[in-house]
């Protein structure tokens, strides 16, 4: 629609043609999710922020506050550190992320506490190596 309203037709008419003409070229046909309800609630109230909201889940985008991401990654390390294929990467996983950790105990970021304290890296390191009896070795120590 680069073509400029002429002097003396309302803005309505104008539009009705417009949609009109572009109709006839075909300009609707085959839109994406043409024939498909509409995404969403539509009875909940309006958000003004709902495109930002669907453009992160889209873009798979998770925010959380810092202390909360920590934890999910504390988690998500001990998980990796006990199933790791050596005790020296499962040392080296839990060290890290107990950096992070004190690093956060001594200067807290806004939002909800940590709530962790570092992890016993020997105590790691024992249930690493119980998970691993019985196994033939694999790896180095």
């Amino acid at each position: 629609m680069t073509e400029r309203k002429p002097p003396g037709v309302s803005f309505e008419s104008w539009t009705d043609k417009q949609i009109r003409d572009a109709r006839a070229r075909g300009e609707f046909e085959n839109l994406p999710g043409a024939g498909k309800p509409l995404p969403g609630d539509l009875e909940a109230d309006y958000d003004e922020q709902w495109w930002i909201k669907r453009k992160l889940a889209r873009e798979g985008v998770s925010v959380l506050p810092p202390g909360l991401a920590l934890r999910k990654e504390a988690e998500d390390a001990l998980i990796a550190a006990v199933s790791a294929p050596s005790e020296r990467i499962a040392r080296k996983i839990i060290t890290d992320v107990n950096v992070k950790i004190r690093d956060m105990m001594y200067k807290p970021p806004p939002g909800p506490p940590l709530g962790l304290k570092p992890y016993d890296v020997e105590d790691v390191v024992r249930r690493w190596r119980e998970g691993r009896e019985g196994r033939p070795e694999h790896g180095e120590t």
